[in-house]
């Protein structure tokens, strides 16, 4: 039998990359990622004048939200299982280029429903975004190494974080831009990174038959979907208990069914059942759901607490979620060094779970009067937790799983998180406008019209007169806290599946490397691993 030798790949493919490569790879991601970030960021801190503008409601102002983390959600695990396949650095451009077309589209929208319409799209890129440069990097970077890599995506995703509020509110309330060009100041950026990406990213492609589970694609989307859109609309448009609510219930429970059966019979399966297997997969999957609510719920109801309730302009209000955006870069930095040099992480999932439960417990104290600095303090401690276990759940899973089902895992978890934030954000907008509806009517002096009960929205703040308004605004103010209280116990499931996740020694294998060592193993070649 004639063996063909191939010849040598250049050492971006090899596993072997020295900082200077790694950093240069990483660079168009990075900016990749900040693309992203910040085009979510500017759009949430706007979204309360963006609504009131195009007099949307409170489930509209959720959905604006919901639609893209629902198209992100629904579309990870496909992004990650065509990284399985395809070139991930063709990918992660064609996820930018989504995403830019979504922003585009999104900024000419004429009604909140073009405009939900377009944040979906924005979503499908997104979600290539939020996995594909997870699994690149685990593919060129050990995990023993990645922690410190993954405390530079954490300062990326905090300077996205501080900086989009703050550009955001700048371009609110700049009278000759305004709010369309929340959705454009991310094409620059884009279009660099996309230069960056080309020039810097040497990944080995991956040439063989492709098996894309579709069917597994539409049952997953439309067990969400169902899910998502029940939680919306129940309660304002029909009861909980009635048909309507027993027909969205069934429709999501049959096609998690569906999902599952197909999962099992697919060749190439969307999320391969296997990774359930492992004990710590499951578990981080558990606390990403967690972590997900508090990563979005916090983001998104903050901003409107501090513009509605507290009369903070986005601008204002964009500086005053620095002390969150302190605490994540610190402590997601820090945890990335120290777990690069001592090779442990466990401690760092457990001690930032439990500051994602303090901080939350904190924040649900807050009302319309609540101190400034108080807040900051609050949010610096909810940033901690967030920092130190987001990135650190995905270096964990990374490091158990076989190299073959990185990208399967890696997404995954990216999944997972991104579900729990849009079920958090749909399923505690729905809590605040209840609370909001409940809080108005008893402000409300007897025998005054309902106007304000069950389904309060933004629109009611623009047309109510004077002492209405202040009612509404009280009401957001002193609401918002039910909602943080609800995400504190939420979180604690995280605590509780953290604590019960074995720790394994992270490997001194890059991603390539593992997979030609499992792939000699098969085939009976002696294999010299690298610690």
């Amino acid at each position: 039998m004639t063996t063909t030798v191939d010849a040598p790949a250049p050492v971006e493919q090899q596993g072997g990359m020295s900082h200077r490569q790694i950093l240069e790879a990483l660079s168009g991601m990075l900016l990749a990622m900040f693309v992203a970030m910040l085009s979510s960021t500017v759009v949430s801190n706007a979204l309360p004048t963006i609504i009131t503008d195009l007099r949307g409601s409170q489930s509209q102002y959720t959905w604006v939200i919901t639609a893209t983390l629902l198209a992100s959600t629904a579309s990870t695990p496909v992004w990650g299982k065509l990284a399985d396949l395809f070139s991930k650095k063709l990918l992660i451009q064609l996820s930018i280029v989504i995403f830019i077309a979504g922003s585009m589209l999104a900024g000419l929208s004429q009604s909140v429903e073009t405009l939900i319409a377009w944040r979906v799209l924005q979503g499908l890129g997104l979600g290539g975004l939020q996995a594909l440069v997870q699994i690149a990097m685990a593919a060129m970077i050990s995990p023993r190494e990645r922690g410190r890599y993954s405390g530079l995506l954490g300062g990326v995703m905090a300077v996205a974080t501080v900086g989009g509020p703050l550009l955001g509110g700048l371009l609110v309330d700049t009278s000759w831009l305004g709010w369309r060009w929340c959705f454009y100041v991310g094409v620059p950026f884009a279009a660099v990174a996309l230069v960056l990406l080309q020039r810097t990213l040497h990944l080995p492609v991956t040439k063989r038959d492709v098996h894309i589970d579709y069917l597994g694609v539409a049952f997953l989307a439309a067990a969400v979907s169902s899910l998502l859109i029940w939680v919306t609309l129940a309660g304002n448009t029909f009861a909980w208990s009635s048909t309507e609510s027993a027909l969205f219930l069934a429709g999501g429970g049959l096609s998690v069914i569906a999902f599952l059966v197909t999962e099992t019979r697919a060749k190439e399966p969307i999320v391969p059942l296997r990774l359930f297997r492992d004990r710590t997969t499951t578990l981080a999957i558990i606390a990403s759901i967690a972590i997900g609510v508090a990563m979005f719920g916090a983001s998104v109801f903050l901003g409107q607490y501090l513009q509605i309730s507290r009369g903070y302009s986005p601008t204002a209000a964009g500086l005053l979620t620095v002390p969150m955006v302190a605490g994540l870069l610190v402590s997601s930095t820090a945890s990335g060094i120290l777990i690069s040099r001592y090779g442990r992480w466990k401690a760092f999932l457990v001690g930032g779970s439990l500051a994602v439960v303090v901080g939350f417990g904190l924040l649900s104290t807050i009302d319309h009067e609540t101190p400034m600095p108080l807040l900051g303090v609050f949010l610096f401690v909810l940033g901690t937790g967030i920092g130190m276990t987001m990135q650190n759940l995905v270096l964990a899973v990374q490091n158990t799983v076989a190299a073959q089902d990185l990208g399967a895992a890696s997404s995954a978890v990216a999944f997972f998180r991104s579900l729990g934030g849009t079920v958090g954000v749909s399923v505690l907008g729905a809590v605040l406008s209840a609370r909001v509806g409940t809080l108005i009517t008893a402000g409300l002096p007897a025998g005054a019209a309902s106007s304000g009960s069950g389904s309060v929205g933004l629109a009611d703040l623009a047309d109510a007169p004077p002492a209405i308004r202040e009612l509404i605004t009280v009401s957001y103010g002193d609401g918002t806290g039910r909602v943080f209280l609800i995400s504190g116990l939420v979180a604690v499931a995280a605590v509780v599946a953290i604590a019960f996740i074995r720790e394994v020694a992270l490997s001194g294998e890059s991603g390539e490397e593992r997979l030609r060592s499992e792939a000699a193993a098969k085939a009976g070649e002696p294999v010299l691993a690298r610690r």
